[in-house]
């Protein structure tokens, strides 16, 4: 039984938006805004614009989530608040988190790699490997909220989401926890 719901996509940053987008026929597909796609062929695609990771997770967890994971703490974050879902609702231990990446944090490493090439490996940043890794979001979210159940990631390409929500009823059904937070997240638009 799914019971809250959190989204950040093209067409809105929460479920109300994105509804009303999908009901008056609105396209997300748009011309890419986060870097210059001229030396592309492709030069638009589903990007969510006006996202303000900073506004929405504060300075200092923002700059260590890469953008995926920002998508996944920000949709988990509305779905638990959707939910009712408190700390003395159920114990933490019964709580998982399951969630789905195709390429996790691609952007951290375009970016890093870029660092390393122009200023050399000791400026790469101690946050690269937590960053880049696709079960970041999942764990993120399990620490910021103390969920202590199962918890893990799903890469399966365009099918990871998906997957991850089936992984989680399977948990439930298996008797592994009573409740998980599942989803998809990924921020696969760069150069």
């Amino acid at each position: 039984m799914v019971t809250g719901l959190g989204t950040i996509n093209p067409l809105g940053h929460d479920v109300a938006t994105t509804w009303e987008g999908l009901v008056a026929g609105r396209s997300g597909i748009d011309y890419i805004t986060l870097f210059d796609p001229s030396p592309y062929q492709t030069r638009f695609a589903g990007e969510v614009k006006g996202f303000d990771a900073q506004a929405l997770l504060g300075r200092k967890e923002a700059r260590r989530l890469d953008r995926f994971a920002q998508f996944a703490m920000v949709a988990a974050r509305q779905a638990i608040a959707d939910a009712g879902l408190t700390e003395d609702t159920i114990p933490p231990e019964r709580i998982g988190v399951v969630f789905g990446s195709g390429v996790g944090g691609i952007g951290t490493i375009m970016d890093q790699h870029q660092v390393l090439l122009k200023r050399g490996p000791r400026r790469i940043s101690p946050f690269f490997i937590p960053m880049m890794l696709a079960d970041t979001a999942p764990a993120q979210i399990a620490i910021t909220y103390g969920f202590r159940g199962p918890n893990m990631v799903v890469t399966t390409a365009c099918a990871s989401g998906t997957n991850a929500v089936g992984e989680a009823m399977e948990l439930i059904r298996r008797g592994a926890a009573d409740v998980v937070v599942a989803g998809g997240a990924e921020a696969a638009i760069v150069p």
